[in-house]
């Protein structure tokens, strides 16, 4: 393979030397900041969810001052809080073979050889420590009839590794990480600021020495000093529109970020995930999530016979094609997401798709509660099941459930060194604002294990390096860059509401969706890719031109609180379009059609893109420049990547 030599802007700071010390012989080499030294710095997290609750907790805790905002009224309601099937650990609780190496192979596999192996490594080390910490916490995480905590088997994992509370993983740990980070609120060092949303980051000494935030309730321009900023303002999938993610989940920080200096990695790498309730209409403003846990006990099936509309129960055993099982034996119905999503769409192409749409496939638990009960289900999945129910005023106990793929995570992010450090010295970003540990693909349930390693684990020690050698000059709000920054954004905001067409956000957005869903979702090609590009330009012209935004900017608006999200998304979706044009392979959840072999699986290229994309913004309306940083791969050797 061709060495590529790395961008001078990409520097990773991995460690060198045995991968199974490298962590701790970085920390070893950290600066330190003394006990009483670190009062005297202000940390700004952005977020409130895993990540940005677990570091503003462990940051206050080590005696930093901290600011911490959030777009909810409470930092409970963080998109964090959706997360359903469980949190991976390499603890080897079910003695079946589970180990760090383990879960560090099957991570870097899982995400098609695209990560960095040292940031992948880390993640599996401190993922044992991750269980420790939250069951400290009091999280009720689920128990075997003994009284240990209990596992179970997600995708792309032939051990059960998986810990979790019922279908409610994400709740319980966020409560968790909640509830540190406000006994650091009552103890002073930690101070909250809920409804603010970022909208731009100060440089000073191309320094992240602040940030402009909006209050929602008020509409005022708010201005806060630090010495560090942590983005902890997780994925942009809702650029797709219908996403699984909650509708205030936006990419606004970053991008604003991006626009600043910080390099965006890889944002074609956008996961679909395969067990989401279908589409049923226009009307949809978004679209739910049924957990990956759901296939430990659940099998995917169609009919063989194609535009077969009998009713599940009256299709008999052998006209039923249960397809993952059929191709990927080794893995079946737990094969990984990427996978399972494109098996689900090849299907529904043949016509054998179900449901009124034709776009949906059968999740049928007749066999296990046959074989285990009604009651086993209950325990495991009632929440799952009577979520289902209300969504679709079917029940899944009676009849199959119903699933189709939905855009539910984003592997691309900003760009991270080892430190978790943007090319924006200061500039930290964590969890899934960061692109630094999924390679092309997640794994279920390591989503919460990323945020809480990143803000547990990592961010205490490698922001502490930074601030020990950092010029930090004091800093005011009334600073000269401090008021040019707030004023461009006010001069955004007035020039969204001075556009007054005829255009709603929901039509924009809508259309803007679409088109990332036809041309950058579960399959691309070279043309549709051009297209994408091109349409995206001319409706961005649109939005500017004709888009209609009641209200004013000094109120609570939740009409310009999206514009500018929107707006953000419009420009992110031709650098997702530019990014899966530029990478002729598949790899991953990037499918180009064009990169496939014979019998349909992704088709990686590693002598020209076993690399991270980095993308450098040039200023408005010109083309970004791209940065590669090489993926070396000393310990895992990258072959096909075979589930079969």
């Amino acid at each position: 393979m061709t060495t590529l030599a790395a961008s001078p802007k990409l520097i990773s700071k991995a460690p060198s030397g045995p991968i199974e010390s490298r962590w701790t012989r970085h920390v070893d080499a950290l600066k330190l900041i003394n006990p009483t030294n670190k009062r005297k710095f202000t940390i700004l997290v952005v977020g409130t969810g895993l990540a940005g609750a677990s570091a503003a907790a462990s940051l206050a805790e080590l005696g930093y001052h901290v600011k911490t905002f959030c777009l909810q009224d409470s930092p409970r309601r963080a998109h964090s809080i959706a997360a359903q099937g469980g949190i991976n650990a390499a603890k080897n609780y079910r003695n079946d073979g589970d180990s760090v190496w383990r879960l560090f192979y099957d991570t870097i596999k899982g995400g098609d050889f695209r990560a960095r192996e040292a940031n992948v490594y880390r993640l599996a080390e401190l993922s044992v420590h991750i269980i420790d910490q939250c069951v400290a916490q009091g999280v009720p995480f689920a128990r075997e009839y003994g009284g240990l905590l209990d596992n179970r088997s997600f995708g792309g994992a032939q051990v059960s590794r998986t810990f979790y509370a019922r279908g409610q993983t994400g709740q319980q740990l966020l409560l968790g990480a909640y509830s540190a980070m406000m006994r650091q609120v009552e103890a002073g060092r930690v101070e909250l600021y809920p409804r603010r949303e970022m909208l731009d980051l100060v440089l000073i000494h191309n320094q992240a020495r602040g940030i402009i935030c909006r209050n929602l309730v008020t509409g005022q321009l708010e201005a806060y000093v630090g010495d560090a900023v942590v983005l902890c303002t997780g994925g942009y999938g809702n650029a797709y529109f219908l996403a699984t993610y909650a509708k205030n989940s936006n990419a606004t920080a970053i991008w604003r970020c991006y626009k600043r200096g910080a390099l965006f990695a890889d944002p074609c790498f956008t996961q679909i995930h395969p067990t989401c309730i279908p589409v049923t209409g226009d009307y949809q403003s978004k679209l739910t999530l049924m957990s990956e846990s759901l296939r430990n006990d659940g099998r995917v099936w169609v009919p063989k016979k194609k535009g077969d509309t009998r009713p599940p129960n009256e299709i008999p055993e052998d006209e039923r094609d249960y397809y993952l099982e059929r191709k990927y034996p080794g893995y079946g119905n737990l094969a990984p997401r990427d996978i399972s999503s494109r098996a689900a769409k090849a299907v529904c192409d043949e016509r054998r798709g179900v449901g009124a749409s034709g776009k949906a496939v059968y999740l049928d638990f007749s066999d296990t509660i046959r074989e285990k009960g009604l009651d086993y289900i209950k325990e495991q999945y009632g929440n799952l099941f009577e979520m289902y129910q209300h969504i679709t005023a079917e029940d899944p106990y009676r009849v199959p459930m119903r699933i189709y793929p939905a855009v539910h995570y984003t592997m691309g992010g900003l760009w991270v060194d080892y430190n978790l450090m943007s090319t924006i010295p200061g500039l930290f970003v964590l969890g899934e604002a960061n692109f630094s540990d999924h390679g092309a693909n997640r794994l279920g349930a390591s989503a919460l294990m990323q945020g809480l390693a990143d803000g547990y684990f990592i961010i205490p020690y490698t922001i502490g390096d930074y601030l020990a050698d950092a010029s930090l000059p004091k800093v005011k709000p009334d600073q000269r860059e401090f008021r040019e920054t707030q004023a461009e954004v006010e001069a955004k905001l007035k020039r969204l509401l001075a556009i007054q067409g005829d255009k709603t956000l929901l039509e924009f957005h809508r259309e803007l969706g679409l088109l990332l869903w036809d041309y950058v979702g579960m399959a691309r090609n070279a043309q549709g890719l051009q297209q994408a590009i091109e349409k995206i330009r001319h409706l961005r012209q649109e939005f500017w031109q004709n888009v209609k935004i009641p209200g004013s900017n000094d109120m609570l608006n939740k009409s310009l609180e999206m514009a500018g999200r929107v707006a953000d998304f419009l420009e992110l979706g031709e650098l997702m379009a530019l990014d899966a044009l530029q990478r002729e392979e598949s790899c991953g959840a990037h499918f180009r059609e064009e990169y496939q072999t014979p019998d349909g699986e992704a088709l990686r290229n590693d002598e020209r893109f076993s690399h991270v994309a980095a993308w450098e913004y040039a200023g408005e309306d010109q083309p970004p420049e791209l940065h590669k940083e090489p993926l070396v791969f000393e310990f895992v050797k990258p072959t096909v990547r075979s589930y079969k």
